[in-house]
């Protein structure tokens, strides 16, 4: 993708966004420490890419490891400016108690588990999908699938095994 978007290639971009933004996020939020500010380094870091991506070379490192050494150079550089501004003290002590509700990262890494389950869970039988998400989502015990199946209760205990080896191995890829 990297080599796309040396090309201009927009749709490289979109694929590399959202298939990193929530990493490269979560670097730039552990190193800032501030939400606002790791989003507007999050922007400089993707319009970093999109304006170096001719200069990148493997060296035997991966890509994501290019990405995530910007994304924690460019974080770094804002901490140091940070650093060096005169602080202003808070205006108001409730501006200061973080939020308890989910950040962007957090959303964006739920959704793409939710995303990566459903497909996997769509790789199974539907017997065993569906005794799968009643045990593990819903909270339904082995005896009621076993008796809503008409199955015994060891059949039930092994396809859910087998369903959940089947699971991690799609999880995996």
């Amino acid at each position: 993708m990297i080599g796309r978007i040396a090309l201009r290639d927009r749709a490289a971009f979109d694929r590399l966004y959202d298939a990193t933004s929530a990493k490269l996020h979560a670097v730039c939020l552990s190193v800032l420490k501030d939400r606002p500010e790791a989003e507007e380094t999050l922007q400089e870091v993707y319009i970093r890419i999109w304006n170096s991506a001719g200069s990148y070379a493997s060296n035997g490192y991966s890509p994501m490891t290019w990405l995530i050494t910007i994304a924690r150079n460019r974080s770094i550089d804002r901490l140091r400016k940070r650093q060096n501004r005169p602080q202003a003290a808070p205006v108001d002590a409730a501006e200061t108690i973080p939020s308890q509700a989910p950040g962007p990262e957090a959303l964006a890494l739920r959704a793409q588990q939710r995303a990566l389950l459903a497909d996997c869970l769509a790789q199974l039988e539907d017997r065993q999908a569906d005794a799968v998400r009643a045990v593990y989502l819903e909270g339904a015990a082995y005896a009621e699938i076993a008796e809503r199946e008409g199955a015994p209760l060891n059949t039930v205990r092994s396809w859910l095994r087998r369903s959940l080896l089947k699971l991690k191995e799609c999880v995996s890829r």
